[in-house]
């Protein structure tokens, strides 16, 4: 398995992939493959990266920029990430947001905020920060994590293309 950049040619596979892995899954909506289509024409789709095994995308992972508010740059927002049903609890979702968030770091990203699993992301030193706010997420759920320099505060807002219909 390695992981790459999203190329152009990989968007029904990215697709694919989202829809299966978050088909039935009891805290979705199924809108995931529409908010990642909806990123990419926006141009909003900061990291995209794929895992591969054997020539086929087995997994995605998505970055997008947030803003917080009062203003604080250079903040990013992790999600959807997905990996095939069949290759799950294999490491690949871990991979990938460990280099997701490499790529971050290396272009001077400030942070990531997450919605999600604490029990998961914690192990990547995502935190719950009494300081960030998401509206409407309960706060255990909303973790940030600090990629350079100090810990912004403020209400997060994630890009249009989570909510569109």
């Amino acid at each position: 398995m390695y992981v790459r950049h999203e190329r152009q040619g990989d968007e029904k596979a990215i697709r694919d992939v989202t829809v299966a892995a978050f088909e039935g899954h009891p805290h979705s909506d199924q809108s995931e493959p529409l908010i990642i289509e909806r990123l990419r024409e926006a141009g909003a789709l900061s990291v995209s990266l794929v895992a591969e095994m054997n020539d086929d995308i087995v997994g995605h992972i998505a970055f997008s920029p947030v803003t917080l508010t009062p203003a604080e740059s250079g903040w990013f927002g992790l999600g959807p990430v997905s990996v095939k049903p069949e290759v799950q609890a294999q490491g690949i979702g871990r991979q990938l947001i460990l280099e997701g968030l490499e790529w971050l770091r290396a272009e001077g990203a400030a942070g990531c905020v997450v919605v999600g699993d604490p029990a998961y992301y914690q192990k990547f030193g995502f935190r719950n920060e009494s300081a960030l706010v998401f509206l409407g997420c309960a706060p255990q759920y909303f973790m940030a994590l600090a990629l350079s320099g100090a810990m912004a505060a403020g209400t997060v807002a994630y890009h249009p293309a989570f909510g569109g219909a």
